[in-house]
C-alpha cells in the first residue's frame, strides 16, 4: 500500500453538488484540502446531453451492479465524474418552501420536522444562487419562500413551443413561474454544475489537489474509535492511504451510506457512525412521473427546462393533503432520466405508425410531476457479501397520483383551445424505476438525538469527532422540489462551520 507523504487538512470524498461546493467553499482559507474522485473529467460531448442519444441508456449508467430488493441485478443511473451527478443533472435549482422544515401532515404517514430551519439555511441559499449563476423571478410563485434579494441572475426565456403553453395554463387559474436554473454562460457548455463553479475554481488555490480514478473502499479509524484518520482509497487498482484532521463524504446518500457500513471495525461493528442503527435507512427519492403531450408540429427537442407550477404543492380544495411539484421537462431528446422511463414515447406508435423514435420525440412536449415520498426505515441501503442492496418501495402513491390527474385536467383544457397539439387525445405517462436513483436523500439523518439519528445540525456524526457528511444524506424528509440547491446551501454553511474549526 502506498502511503501518502502529505497530511490534509481536509479530505473531501466525491466531488458534486456538495463535494465540489465545499472544496470552493474552503479554497481561500489556505488549509491543504484532497478531493477523491472516483469517475474522471466527463467529456463535453457527453455533457452536452442532446448532442447524443439519450435512448441509449447505457451511457449515463455506472459501471457496476447493484441488486433491488429481490435479489435482481440492476446498473444505477448515475454518473461517476468530476461534478458528479450535477454532470447530467436538470441544473432546476429550487429552495425547499418554508413549511417543508417543519412537520407536515400527508395521507399517507408524517413528514418530520428538521433540526434545521429555513431562516437558518437562507443565507446560504442566496449565496448558492450567486455562485451557481441561478436565473430566476421572484414574487411569482405563490409558494416561494421568504428571500433576502432577488435572483442576481434574469429568468431565462421560454422556448417558443412553450411560451403559449405557459399562457394558456396561466388562463386556467394556475401560477406558472419561471423554473429557477443554474446556467454557466458559456456557450460550449451552458449548463451550470459542481464542476464549473466548484471544482475548477477550487483548483486554482494552489492548496486544492484532486486525484481522480479514485475509488475510496473505507475509512480508518484511531484505536479508540473516535476519529477517523485516514481514507483507503484505490486508483488504477493501486492501494493508497490517505491521512487528514477532517474527512468529509459527499458521495451521495446511497454511496456515503454504503461507504460508513464497509468501514465497520471493532469499535464500529455494524458500520461507522451507526450505533443507532439508522445508517442506510430511510432511502428517499422524489416519486416523478414523465407527462407527455403530442404536438401537431415538430420541435427541436432539445429547449430547456423553464416553468414550474406549485398550485398543488400543499393540496387544493379537493384534497387537504400536499400533492407536489410540476415542471416542464425541456426538450425530450436532452433529458437523461427520461429515457429511462418506462417507454412511453411508443405508446404513440400506433397513431403515428411510420414515425421513428426520433421523430416522436420532436413531437413532444413533457412534463415531470414529483411528489415527496416520506422516510420508511424500511426504504434502506444494505450491504450483504460485499454487494450493494436497495430497499425501496414508492409510498404517499394516491397524493401522486392526484398531482398526475390534477395536471392532465391543467393540460387537456389548455390543449383544446390551442392548435398546438394533435387531437389524439393521448397523453401517455411513466414513472420513473428504481435504477433511476436521481434525487436521492436520506440513509444518514441528522438530528439532534443520537439514538434517532446519524448525524448533528453540523453535519458530524454523533460518534467520530471528525467525520462529516455533506451530500442528500442528511434530510430528515425529501420535499417535492429536487434536494440540489438545498445540498448546495448547506454545504456552504457546513462550511463556514469547518472554517471556524480549523482556524
Amino acid at each position: 500500500m502506498i502511503i501518502d507523504d502529505q497530511h490534509y487538512d481536509v479530505i473531501i470524498v466525491g466531488t458534486g453538488a456538495g463535494g465540489g461546493t465545499l472544496a470552493r467553499k474552503l479554497a481561500p482559507s489556505g488549509k491543504r484540502i484532497l478531493l477523491l474522485e472516483r469517475g474522471d473529467a466527463m467529456p463535453l460531448e457527453e455533457q452536452n446531453i442532446s448532442n447524443v442519444d439519450i435512448f441509449q441508456k447505457q451511457r449515463y449508467h455506472a459501471p457496476e451492479q447493484w441488486y433491488d430488493g429481490e435479489g435482481e441485478p440492476f446498473t444505477p443511473q448515475m454518473k461517476y465524474a468530476i461534478g458528479g451527478n450535477t454532470k447530467i443533472y436538470g441544473a432546476a435549482l429550487q429552495r425547499m418552501r418554508e413549511r417543508d422544515f417543519e412537520t407536515v401532515n400527508h395521507q399517507d404517514g408524517i413528514s418530520p420536522e428538521w433540526c434545521l430551519k429555513y431562516a437558518d439555511l437562507e443565507p446560504y441559499y442566496a449565496e448558492a444562487e450567486a455562485m451557481y449563476q441561478v436565473h430566476g423571478q421572484s414574487g411569482v410563485d405563490p409558494t416561494e419562500p421568504p428571500r433576502s434579494g432577488d435572483f442576481t441572475y434574469p429568468a431565462i426565456a421560454h422556448a417558443p413551443t412553450i411560451q403559449p403553453v405557459v399562457e394558456g395554463i396561466a388562463k386556467r387559474g394556475c401560477h406558472p413561474y419561471p423554473l429557477p436554473i443554474s446556467l454557466s454562460l458559456r456557450e460550449d457548455d451552458p449548463t451550470g454544475d459542481a464542476e464549473v463553479f466548484g471544482v475548477t475554481p477550487a483548483l486554482d488555490f494552489g492548496n486544492v489537489t484532486l486525484k481522480t480514478s479514485a475509488k475510496v473502499m473505507g475509512i480508518l479509524t484511531n484505536p479508540s474509535g473516535t476519529a477517523a484518520k485516514a481514507v483507503q482509497a484505490e486508483i488504477n487498482g493501486q492501494p493508497y492511504l490517505f491521512l487528514a484532521d477532517i474527512i468529509v463524504l459527499a458521495c451521495g446518500a446511497i454511496n456515503s451510506a454504503v461507504l460508513l457500513l464497509r468501514s465497520a471495525n471493532e469499535k464500529h461493528p455494524t458500520g461507522l457512525a451507526n450505533g443507532s442503527d439508522q445508517v442506510g435507512r430511510n432511502l428517499m427519492k422524489i416519486q416523478m412521473s414523465s407527462i407527455v403531450e403530442v404536438t401537431a408540429q415538430p420541435n427541436s427537442g432539445k429547449f430547456p427546462r423553464s416553468v414550474g407550477v406549485n398550485d398543488y404543492y400543499w393540496g387544493d380544495g379537493q384534497f387537504s393533503y400536499p400533492m407536489g411539484h410540476i415542471q416542464n421537462m425541456g426538450g425530450v431528446l436532452q433529458d437523461a432520466i427520461f429515457a429511462e422511463s418506462p417507454p412511453v414515447l411508443s405508446l404513440i406508435t400506433k397513431f403515428m405508425p411510420n414515425f421513428g423514435l426520433k421523430q416522436l420525440a420532436t413531437r413532444s412536449i413533457a412534463w415531470w410531476a414529483m411528489t415527496e415520498v416520506l422516510p420508511d426505515p424500511k426504504n434502506r441501503v444494505e450491504v450483504k457479501d460485499g454487494k450493494l442492496y436497495l430497499h425501496f418501495a414508492a409510498n404517499n402513491a394516491e397524493a401522486h397520483d392526484r398531482l398526475v390527474y390534477r395536471w392532465l385536467d391543467v393540460l387537456k383544457a389548455v390543449e383544446k383551445d390551442s392548435s398546438l397539439f394533435s387531437r389524439s387525445g393521448m397523453h401517455p405517462r411513466g414513472e420513473v424505476p428504481l435504477p433511476v436513483v436521481a434525487n436521492q436523500c436520506g440513509t444518514c439523518v441528522m438530528g439532534t438525538d443520537p439514538d434517532t439519528s446519524v448525524l448533528d445540525i453540523n453535519c458530524r456524526a454523533h460518534e467520530l469527532d471528525n467525520l462529516y457528511v455533506v451530500d442528500s444524506s442528511f434530510f430528515p424528509s425529501s420535499s417535492s422540489v429536487g434536494p440540489a440547491l438545498t445540498v448546495i446551501a448547506n454545504a456552504l454553511r457546513v462550511g463556514e462551520h469547518l472554517l471556524e474549526r480549523l482556524r
